[in-house]
């Protein structure tokens, strides 16, 4: 059986020119929040060009208007508020995701511009994901209504897939387990500065478009068991696996010392995770600690469905503690 590390994560290196860092994704974070905007006010100038009041007018008294049978059958009344969510397949997961069960388990209307295999990366600085969200905001405010919160789900990609096993030290090696200085650089830099840019862009826009600081809620991952089963057993639009290939290909065979070291590196994504909530201007930013919510025990496979997603009952514990934290404020 292959030893665990017993190195002290980051160990002189960790926080080494952070500050600066920081301050340079906050400021990238608030410049391509201004980018969205300029561009999203100049459309809201075009559609106010063409839409006169008395089209607007016309298209009130035209439009037909459901009978009550058919409100109450859709829940009217029957709601918690309105969320608005970004982020991977933890929100755009086939038949079941923590969206679906915030709407189905505890009645909020999710407005969602999530995609699934995203990396944080692509949320933070590509701005696709940034401007969906400006305008899911903009449609929000024209029916009068503002996000009781926005949630943010981002970095498993940036961790699992093709990529992983350059987290590994390999298991013949002096000192097996994760590499320190590569998992540092992943996660207490690329991750921590993307995810401090995306948390500035999203704050700056929600603040400009609904003229108040919008909760933020964003989570880490519990320990998964890499296991080699992928999504719908390796087909579909997320096949996988996405771990277990790594630990083959750095001489691990045993599921135990694997499902550790994968531990390990989920811890050390938490960690990262709740230190950029804790950055001072943050105080809006809730972190959902999760990885006691998903076990990866003798029972595991009745809470993940393959290697990265929980199954239907794992998403419902899940989903049960953002609507806590949703419910806190």
């Amino acid at each position: 059986m292959a030893a665990r590390s017993m190195r002290k994560p980051g160990r002189g290196r960790r926080g080494a020119g952070s500050g600066g860092a920081v301050a340079r994704a906050r400021a990238t974070g608030a410049a391509l929040a201004d980018e969205v905007l300029r561009a999203r006010d100049a459309a809201l100038a075009r559609r106010r060009r063409r839409v006169s009041p008395r089209r607007a007018a016309a298209a009130r008294a035209s439009a037909v208007a459901p009978s009550a049978s058919r409100i109450a059958a859709a829940g009217a009344g029957v709601r918690a508020g309105v969320v608005v969510a970004e982020g991977d397949s933890w929100f755009d997961f086939p038949w079941h995701d923590v969206l679906r069960m915030l709407e189905d388990d505890h009645g909020y209307d999710v407005e969602s511009v999530s995609h699934r295999g995203d990396r944080v990366e692509d949320m933070a600085y590509a701005g696709g994901q940034l401007e969906e969200l400006c305008r899911v905001l903009e449609r929000l405010l024209r029916r009068g209504e503002a996000p009781r919160a926005i949630l943010l789900s981002a970095g498993g990609n940036d961790l699992a897939g093709s990529e992983f096993a350059m987290l590994l030290e390999h298991a013949r090696s002096p000192r097996p387990g994760l590499n320190e200085d590569v998992v540092c650089g992943i996660l207490e830099q690329r991750v921590r500065n993307a995810y401090v840019t995306l948390i500035e862009s999203v704050t700056r826009v929600a603040r400009a478009r609904t003229g108040a600081v919008i909760p933020i809620v964003v989570h880490g991952y519990a320990r998964p068991v890499p296991d080699g089963r992928g999504f719908l057993g390796g087909w579909g639009p997320l096949p996988g696996p996405w771990l277990q290939p790594g630990f083959r290909q750095k001489g691990y065979d045993d599921l135990a010392v694997a499902t550790r070291i994968v531990g390990d590196l989920i811890d050390r994504f938490d960690t990262t995770l709740r230190a950029v909530a804790a950055l001072p201007g943050f105080g809006h930013v809730r972190c959902l600690d999760l990885r006691s919510e998903l076990s990866n025990g003798a029972d595991y496979k009745r809470w993940w469905s393959d290697e990265l997603h929980p199954t239907e009952r794992g998403f419902r514990a899940v989903a049960a503690r953002f609507a806590a934290a949703i419910e806190a404020g």
